[in-house]
């Protein structure tokens, strides 16, 4: 009976690596941004006379671009340090904190974190080419969109923060 337990936690154990295809393919995600990154940033250098508010709705596209990036980054390293094995900054010195030793808590935070900055840089270039839509009423939603994140960000701080007071007993 302890064998076949013994082999029942070993193939759980082993199954964490059937994330691993997950992360390639997010990492395969990264490398498609770069393309339309730079074909975006050579259309804008292509325009680059046009008016001012049509070169900073590109920049804020660049920008956007960007911060999608940071968030798969955040995805791929929590994911593997979290459910594949430990990262060793050991081997790699140079690595960021950052990018290593996210919690679960800390993820969630980052992860609605990247989604706010993005979400409020589209609400920011919808904004600024507000004259190209004939129908404003959805600039209520392109604004309350970023702002449901916020409260869900603060709900999940406020949660995150009763349940480690509860842990340490300081409740």
């Amino acid at each position: 009976m302890r064998s076949i337990e013994r082999a029942f936690r070993s193939v759980i154990l082993f199954s964490r690596w059937l994330a691993a295809p997950f992360l390639v393919g997010l990492l395969g995600c990264l490398v498609l941004l770069i393309f339309r990154f730079f074909a975006d940033l050579y259309e804008l250098a292509r325009h680059l006379n046009t008016a001012w508010h049509d070169l900073v709705v590109g920049i804020l596209n660049l920008i956007d671009l960007a911060l999608a990036a940071n968030l798969v980054l955040i995805v791929i390293f929590s994911g593997y340090e979290n459910f594949i094995s430990k990262i060793e900054r050991d081997d790699q010195a140079n690595w960021p904190e950052a990018l290593t030793r996210v919690d679960f808590g800390a993820l969630k935070q980052r992860l609605l974190g990247s989604i706010v900055g993005i979400a409020a840089v589209d609400a920011l270039a919808w904004y600024l080419d507000l004259e190209k839509y004939t129908d404003t009423s959805k600039l209520i939603w392109v604004l309350a969109f970023p702002l449901m994140f916020v409260v869900s960000m603060l709900m999940l701080a406020i949660a995150d923060h009763l349940e480690r007071r509860k842990h340490n007993g300081t409740e």
